[in-house]
């Protein structure tokens, strides 16, 4: 705003106009017409000390004072909108202006609508600027201090992992440590510190590091399975930082500076016998952190997240994600993949396909080029148990569902007392029913191949020779034909007799 005081200050110690201009700051004209102006109206110098500037503009250019009349912005509705992907101050300034047209009210130029923000942000220590939006982005790192933990009953020092999850907007941190800087470390640190900001950034800038990236790229990086499914699970994208650029994420590396004095450093006197330990002072000490004043504005981390980026944050999902990994295997002929010793059943069709197997706490997934083909829950207990579907098999195989020992005792019944009385034995000698009904389906195979009259032979002939005879001996009968040999040496008893 034009100096008007000091216009008329300066006019009335009778200095010239040039001298006046250079003072101010303004142009010969614009003195000129101040000093014609207030010669019109009457106003001339000494003043009151009350009248300022706007005042003396309204008083001598109230053509001008008619654009303190038009549409202020509403600031904290924009700061709020800003936060907002793809949102930008042009954008809502062609909203702004037609919102004042609907009104018929007078709006301001782009130039003073943004001079308006600007002047908001700075008045009310607001954190963020036009190129880092609130909720936009979470970096992350693991520290380069490592922190220790102390076995308690040999002694040994082991290292502890530093994580550092940092807000850019309004520098709000997260600090974690962990035993290793695996994959289950790192998708675990990024749960605790989404459950922590009580929300989740749109994006997530990681270094390259294993764990994270399978394969570093400028333009198509590939990310762990693991991670990406993190990502998805939460509905945000993970863009990393280009190799060796760590200006790509320089908030969290700062932080992780800061961190390393303010926690790991502060707690390096301190004795922790377990991890759970170690993470309870490092909670103290990032609380005490993000509470701490900053040095050259108003406010500290905590209060410009509370007021400026936590409304922001994505919400979280109903149920937080659980940790999975993934490994390949080819489906045998038995249609039973191995996972851990224990078996699960997936499609016959599928055989001698490669699949990909999922594999969390509580269940067990098989995908087929990214088709989910088979879902069981995962078995716990003595290894070798089977999860089958009964969908996963051809038709010839589900007829073995029905087998079971009622089924075959009611078969042998039917066929003789003999077979009968074999068919229990074999119930009676293995303590696995499984094993026994694997007999006795054999059995019922050679009443197919043989016939049941030979079969019903065959068993009377073997229990000559053994109480429980096993498949084994009345197959040998069977193949040496000596269940007929008894029936023909009667047959020719009884002609000789006659």
């Amino acid at each position: 705003m034009i100096k008007y005081r000091e216009i008329l200050r300066l006019h009335a110690k009778d200095l010239s106009i040039r001298s006046i201009a250079s003072g101010v700051g303004s142009s010969r004209n614009t003195v000129s017409d101040v000093l014609k102006r207030a010669n019109e109206k009457d106003v001339l110098w000494p003043l009151e000390k009350d009248v300022d500037d706007a005042e003396l503009q309204a008083l001598l250019f109230p053509e001008k004072h008619q654009s303190d009349v038009r549409k202020k912005p509403d600031c904290v509705h924009i700061h709020k909108e800003m936060a907002r992907n793809g949102v930008t101050l042009s954008l809502l300034w062609h909203k702004y202006v037609q919102l004042c047209r609907e009104q018929r009210e007078i709006p301001y130029s782009y130039r003073q609508f943004c001079r308006f923000y600007t002047r908001y942000v700075t008045k009310t220590k607001a954190t963020m600027r036009i190129k880092r939006k609130p909720g936009e982005t979470m970096e992350v790192d693991w520290a380069g201090q490592t922190a220790s933990v102390k076995d308690s009953i040999t002694g040994q020092v082991n290292p502890a992992y530093v994580f550092v999850a940092v807000l850019p907007c309004s520098q709000f941190a997260y600090v974690e440590a962990f035993l290793s800087m695996g994959t289950s470390s790192w998708v675990q640190a990024h749960i605790h510190a989404f459950q922590f900001f009580n929300g989740v950034p749109r994006t997530i800038v990681p270094d390259n590091l294993k764990t994270g990236v399978d394969r570093s790229s400028k333009t198509d990086p590939i990310i762990n399975r693991t991670y990406q499914e993190l990502a998805e699970h939460y509905q945000t994208a993970i863009i990393p930082a280009r190799v060796r650029h760590p200006k790509d994420k320089p908030n969290v590396e700062g932080t992780v500076k800061i961190i390393s004095t303010w926690i790991i450093a502060a707690l390096r006197n301190g004795q922790y016998f377990s991890i759970r330990e170690l993470n309870v002072a490092i909670r103290e000490k990032l609380v005490e952190y993000n509470q701490k004043p900053f040095q050259k504005k108003n406010g500290s981390r905590q209060s410009a997240f509370a007021e400026e980026e936590s409304f922001a944050l994505l919400p979280l999902p109903a149920s937080p994600y659980e940790l999975a990994t993934w490994r390949t295997a080819t489906v045998p002929y038995d249609y039973h993949i191995s996972v851990e010793k224990m078996y699960y059943s997936v499609p016959y069709e599928y055989l001698k396909h490669q699949v990909d197997i999922r594999m969390t706490q509580h269940i067990i997934e098989v995908f087929y080029q990214g088709m989910r083909i088979a879902s069981h829950v995962r078995l716990d207990g003595d290894p070798g148990q089977l999860s089958t579907n009964p969908d996963h098999m051809p038709d010839q195989h589900k007829d073995y569902l029905t087998f079971t020992s009622e089924h075959f005792l009611t078969w042998s019944k039917s066929i003789g007392t003999h077979t009968q009385i074999t068919v229990q034995g074999f119930l009676d000698s293995y303590k696995v029913e499984k094993q026994a009904l694997k007999s006795c389906l054999a059995l019922s195979k050679l009443a197919d191949k043989y016939s049941v009259e030979r079969l019903e032979a065959a068993c009377m002939r073997a229990l000559s020779y053994s109480p429980r005879p096993n498949i084994k001996s009345i197959t040998t009968i069977l193949k040496t034909g000596q269940d007929r040999t008894r029936k023909y040496q009667w047959t020719t008893k009884i002609s000789w007799i006659y």
